[in-house]
Parts: structure tokens; sequence; C-alpha cells
């Protein structure tokens, strides 16, 4: 399994995202100019064409709604930096600006999910590339596996020191923006999606998956669980865990979770709109490409009233997240609910 698949360009996206075919019109550049991209099914390297991109920084501002749902206790955890570089030293000179934001969905209480909250992004400035850097892309993917790693270790060592030992677990999502091109990692069955608009047919846009869900059915992950010597029942870990991979989670390690993320990679183009992050709870009663309609529905919505002190498109954006996660609630959904909706800009 490559954990390190990029994501298709637009190019390769659904026959919705018609900008596609005036990239395939334009002049061959030199091979100079092409990157290599890695494939996510085997993991070979082949040369594409550089897609046409937005020069400049995206403007990124991030909105979240969280709701507790019919549950006792709210377990999720997020965090909104939208200015990440300020926690950074000596950043790269390829890099101008960093963003950060991030779900956490607990489950078997709250505290694995706040302190993945508190601390992941801790480790990931400690962590990060310095000075002048080669391979920075290589660099930054390990970065991540590293910060996931140092994160679900001290929260491990820390929860068994407890009296009686913390059993708490979560997963993650966490999206960290360099410059136009976005990095996720994700662990369990929290997920990240991107609107991006279809160039010649304004109005049409295409709903493209951040990350990849781990569930104990998946061939892979049960494969692992079961050569750790753990089982499958009903869809569940020993019949109990939903995730295959997880922060926390002690008793479960043995029987194969692990804290590993698949970390993709998607470069931001002046066709997209906005980025959802959220945990299960919203998934649960949304499809992906339904959540994208919800939202791009209330963004188009000429009516929709304008907040006092606040721009038109903020008070869009600010609408539209609050109107997904209670909407999720209204269709049943019994678990907690937090989406983080980040608006693009450039």
């Amino acid at each position: 399994m490559d954990l390190f698949g990029d994501l298709p360009e637009p190019t390769q996206t659904t026959a919705a995202d018609t900008g596609s075919s005036k990239d395939s019109k334009t002049e061959e550049k030199p091979k100079t100019e092409k990157r290599k991209l890695d494939t996510e099914s085997n993991g070979t390297e082949q040369q594409l064409e550089e897609k046409k991109v937005c020069k400049g920084i995206p403007r990124l501002k991030g909105y979240v709604a969280a709701r507790k749902g019919e549950r006792e206790e709210m377990q999720d955890a997020h965090v909104i930096l939208p200015d990440f570089s300020s926690r950074v030293s000596s950043l790269p000179s390829q890099i101008s600006h960093l963003a950060y934001f991030a779900v956490f969905d607990g489950h078997g209480g709250s505290r694995a999910s706040r302190y993945a909250a508190q601390n992941l992004h801790l480790n990931l400035a400690l962590k990060f590339p310095k000075g002048d850097a080669e391979n920075l892309d290589k660099l930054v993917k390990k970065c991540l596996l590293d910060t996931f790693k140092q994160t679900d270790d001290d929260f491990l060592k820390h929860a068994s020191s407890q009296k009686p030992a913390w059993k708490d677990g979560s997963t993650a999502t966490c999206m960290l923006v360099m410059d136009d091109v976005v990095y996720v990692a994700n662990l369990g069955d929290s997920r990240a999606v991107l609107c991006r608009g279809a160039e010649e047919s304004p109005g049409k846009f295409a709903t493209l998956a951040l990350s990849k869900e781990h569930n104990p059915t998946c061939y892979e992950e049960r494969m692992r669980i079961q050569k750790a010597g753990g089982m499958v029942r009903d869809g569940r870990i020993l019949g109990v865990l939903e995730v295959s991979r997880s922060l926390g989670d002690g008793q479960y390690k043995r029987c194969g979770v692990i804290s590993t993320p698949d970390v993709r990679r998607c470069q931001l183009t002046s066709n997209d709109k906005f980025m959802i992050l959220a945990c299960d709870g919203l998934f649960k009663v949304f499809a992906p490409e339904e959540a994208v309609k919800f939202v791009m529905g209330i963004l188009q919505d000429e009516a929709l009233e304008k907040k006092e002190g606040k721009a038109r498109q903020e008070a869009q954006f600010e609408t539209a997240c609050h109107r997904l996660a209670s909407e999720a609630v209204r269709r049943g959904c019994a678990d907690n609910v937090t989406v983080i909706l980040v608006a693009i800009e450039f």
C-alpha cells in the first residue's frame, strides 16, 4: 500500500470537471517543466504535463461547527490555524506560508482527541523541515509520519501512567497547506474533501477525496489485523473498535491497530472553492458529493441575508458550515458532529 500516493491531477478527475479539456488542448511543455507524480496503484512514476495553476498563494479561512448530537459527551476536538507559519522557525526558502486545520474524533472518552488537538501541531512545528531543503515533498511527508508517531507514543505513555490507565482513542484528519499545496494526513474514518469548479462550465463542480478511510472491513487493514493476532467481528476489531488506525487505543495496538497515517497531496487551483474536514458523524448521513452540493447551494443563495459586521462571503461560509452540521443532526446522526469548512480564495 502506497502511503504517499498523490491525488489525481485535475486532468484525471470526473467528467464534471470539464476544465480538464482545456488543459489537454494547451501546447505541450518541454520535459524539463514536467514533474513526477506518484501513482496510488503501484507507486511507479510517470511523466505528466504540468497542469495550469493559478499564480500566487490562496487565502484560506476556516469556519467550524460542532454538535454534540445525542451523545452525553462531546468527544470531538478541532484546530484551526490559518497562519501556522508563525509557529515554525526557519521556514525553507521555497515556502512563504503555512496553514493547518484538523479534526479529531474521540472514542472511549475525549482525552485522546483533546491531547491530539493540543499537541500534534506542536510536534509538527518542531519536526518541520528547516532552512534550504532539497526533496521538500518527501521531507514534508516524512515529517507528518514522524509527527503522528511521536504524538501517539507520547499519549500512550501518558495514558498508561494513569490509574486506571486511559483507554481513549481518536481518529485524526490533519490538513497542512503549504502555499498552494495541500497535504492531508489521515487516520480512521474522518474525511477531507475538496470542491473544484469546472473551468469551462460555471456552476458545475467536482468533489475530490483528500483522504482514505481506515476500517477493519478493508482487505489490507483486515489482513494486518489478523496477522497481528487480532480478529474482525461484526465489522469491528474484537467486535468493539470501528477503526483500524487511530491515536491512542493502547489495548488494541497488539491487535494490529496502528497510528501510521495515509498522506495525500493535492495542488490547489484557481477553480477550487472550499474544503471540508469532518468526523464520520457527518458522513454517516451525507455522501461527500452531497455535502459539497449542500454547501454550494448555500453559497449560491442570493437571498441569504448579510450579517452585520461581516462580508457577504464570510457570512455565507459561516452559515453553510453551521447548517451542514445541524442538518446532519436533523437527519438522525446520533454521533458527535464536527465540521470545518475552509474557504479558498486566490
